[in-house]
């Protein structure tokens, strides 16, 4: 099983950054690799269970199902339900935290898969390069944050 773990610092409060992520419809805003989102059926983005379809830049569609969501930790996790990449028993999870001395934010933001034998490497550093660093960076640039 192949484990990413990626994390940052933004220079924003946690309540701000937190505000932008908690919306598991809203990454095609700053995710360069999301070309759309909806929810199927006409859920609320924030409904434990709901489903996003979406499409990526390259025409890939991909479902993910909301698994939980915690305000009050300020965390959520997702599984992948539908991914033209091998990225097998895909489930993840985002927390953010406080850096108090600062009012800035701690992203955590981690994996587990499985996958074909001989791309764990390849697919390891495609998660927490292009999915993960990729979403650091845009949700910087979405907030107009200065790097920490």
């Amino acid at each position: 099983m192949v484990h990413v773990v990626k994390s940052t610092v933004l220079n924003a409060p946690v309540e701000a950054v937190w505000e932008v992520l908690r919306d598991f419809n809203g990454h095609d805003e700053w995710h360069p690799a999301v070309a759309d989102s909806v929810i199927d059926r006409g859920h609320p983005s924030d409904k434990v269970g709901c489903v996003r379809r979406f499409h990526l830049t390259d025409g890939s569609e991909l479902r993910e199902q909301l698994l939980t969501l915690s305000d009050a930790d300020m965390a959520f996790s997702y599984c992948l339900l539908e991914t033209p990449v091998p990225l097998l028993n895909y489930v993840a999870h985002v927390r953010l935290a406080p850096v108090t001395d600062r009012d800035m934010t701690f992203w955590h933001w981690e994996c587990r898969f499985d996958t074909p034998a001989g791309r764990e490497a390849e697919l390891k550093t495609m998660v927490a390069e292009n999915i993960y660093q990729g979403g650091f960076d845009a949700v910087r640039d979405f907030m107009g944050l200065e790097a920490a």
